[in-house]
């Protein structure tokens, strides 16, 4: 069972491991017991005598892909090549891992008039699975919009189950838009970069709509910046950029 080291700190065993995207894999773990979040937070994973390590540490924070009902936590990252990722990949089910947290305040806004709208970037995706997972599990009714950016259907992590959720949720609409077209021959959906026309005609059946940023530092910056152009104010911006995966 999970063990608690002190105040908000856990060691927790790893329970299964999957692919989930193209270099990209999501790790569960144990739940301990009293550990409670909120959907869009993050918790900071530090590896317990590594077999090898660098000048980054062995510490590393993400943000919590499952839902606040699931019996496990669930992280997800881009595998790149780096002593942490290594280890992290080799890791045997039932080896132990630090976990602290959990911290963020990246979360649903409360006033269900306002539709979310979620531009979402690679492996930004992490935090907002937790939140559409939970809004779907509780009934929320908030209207969500999830335009969701990737080079190719293979690299979008979590395609398939977020596309099941959309059957699930009725006040949930998923369009995922691929960014290298010449490598999405066969994709029947959205292609091209996110321009002002493609927001607009997504954005035209919102109301007072509130936008979340998630993504890599340049895909978020450049996204805010096309927002302010088509007129919305920064009070109705929330982002978070995922630096260094």
């Amino acid at each position: 069972m999970s063990s608690q080291a002190q105040s908000n700190k856990y060691q927790v065993k790893l329970k299964h491991r999957v692919t989930v995207a193209e270099r990209t894999m999501a790790f569960q773990f144990e739940k301990p017991s009293g550990f409670t979040f909120r959907s869009g937070q993050y918790l900071e994973l530090t590896l317990l005598n590594p077999s090898e390590t660098d000048a980054e540490g062995n510490g590393r924070a993400f943000s919590i892909a499952s839902a606040p009902h699931e019996d496990f936590l669930m992280v997800a990252t881009r595998m790149r090549d780096t002593a942490f990722k290594r280890v992290l990949a080799q890791l045997p089910l039932g080896a132990e891992v630090q976990i602290e947290g959990p911290n963020g305040s990246l979360t649903l806004h409360n006033n269900p008039a306002r539709t979310a709208v979620f531009i979402v970037g690679g492996i930004g995706v992490t935090p907002v699975r937790s939140i559409l997972e939970r809004a779907a599990h509780e009934h929320l009714p908030h209207q969500l919009l999830m335009l969701y950016l990737n080079r190719r259907p293979q690299d979008a992590a979590f395609l398939e189950e977020l596309t099941g959720l959309q059957k699930q949720n009725s006040n949930f609409r998923f369009v995922p838009i691929m960014t290298a077209t010449e490598a999405a021959d066969n994709w029947s959906g959205e292609k091209g970069h996110l321009t002002a026309e493609l927001l607009n005609k997504y954005r035209s059946q919102t109301n007072s709509p509130v936008y979340y940023l998630v993504g890599p530092p340049g895909m978020v910056n450049g996204v805010h910046e096309l927002l302010n152009k088509v007129g919305v104010d920064d009070d109705d911006i929330r982002l978070e950029d995922f630096g260094g995966y």
